[in-house]
């Protein structure tokens, strides 16, 4: 079997992709009061070594309990910029899971008049040592 570490190997991670919840999030707070949904993508860092071997469940992390965070912190709170809201999701990830890295992407539909289909950013934060 190969070795899942080791110079050169790439990081394991789970993916959520194009997860959408409604967040209070804009400038103004005409803006945020509309609760528009936006979209977040999500790379997690975390050895998949074990649960891909013993196939359990309980070895790895449940998919639904990121959306539950990542739901919670979107509406639980008004944000006034999409940097804010990404920090604050990759903190309570990193808080509430034993993970060493998140990757997200928050995407906030039709920023402006115009052909801007979306707007948003992207931020790696890592586990504190």
């Amino acid at each position: 079997m190969r070795g899942t570490e080791g110079p050169g190997a790439l990081p394991d991670a789970i993916l959520l992709e194009n997860v959408q919840v409604p967040a209070a999030l804009g400038v103004t707070a005409g803006e945020r009061a509309l609760r528009r949904s936006v979209r977040v993508d999500l790379e997690i860092g975390r050895s998949l070594a074990e649960p891909g071997r013993s196939d359990r469940v309980e070895e790895t992390i449940d998919y639904g309990e990121i959306f539950k965070v990542v739901e919670s912190v979107a509406g639980g709170a008004e944000h006034n910029l999409v940097e804010a809201l990404g920090e604050r999701i990759a903190e309570a990830l990193l808080t509430r899971f034993e993970i060493e890295w998140v990757q997200i992407t928050v995407r906030k539909a039709r920023p402006m008049a115009g052909s801007v289909e979306s707007a948003g950013v992207r931020m790696t934060r890592f586990a504190k040592a």
